[in-house]
């Protein structure tokens, strides 16, 4: 996986999800993505992702939440839905790992707001649990809050 580095005043975030195959969630998160694993404890397993704490807690009972999408930019983006942004080679790297994982895409890769102040690139795809993810990148990283 390719390390990002952040500015230093962002903290990195904590994320715990529910999954409901912890095996399928280390071979996807750990080997499909690259994320390194952190601590680990019967129902739960810590993933670098990105400088980031995602915690994957098993929860084998849990109720599916229901496929609700929001339309973006002509598409029907998944939501809720969690990522990080990378560097724009990071970005086709990972498009490029995922596509030959065999990973199947809610969204495909594709570059968003051409021409407008917010272009990036996004895609997004689900883990083995249903959890949605996008990744992006900004040709222009100081434009992430632009208006």
């Amino acid at each position: 996986m390719a390390r990002v580095d952040r500015a230093p005043n962002v903290q990195p975030f904590h994320l715990a999800i529910a999954v409901d195959d912890l095996d399928a969630a280390r071979a996807f998160y750990g080997g499909v993505l690259g994320c390194p694993e952190g601590r680990a404890s019967g129902p739960w397993i810590d993933f670098d992702l990105y400088g980031h704490q995602l915690v994957a807690h098993h929860s084998p009972d849990r109720p599916r939440s229901a496929d609700h999408h929001n339309p973006v930019d002509d598409h029907a983006v998944p939501v809720p839905h969690f990522g990080v942004v990378l560097e724009w080679q990071a970005f086709e790297d990972l498009a490029a790992r995922l596509r030959d994982h065999g990973v199947k895409f809610v969204i495909e890769p594709y570059v968003r707001f051409k021409g407008q102040v917010g272009e990036q690139a996004t895609m997004f795809f689900r883990d083995p649990a249903g959890n949605a993810l996008e990744f992006k990148a900004f040709r222009d990283p100081s434009r992430l809050f632009a208006r």
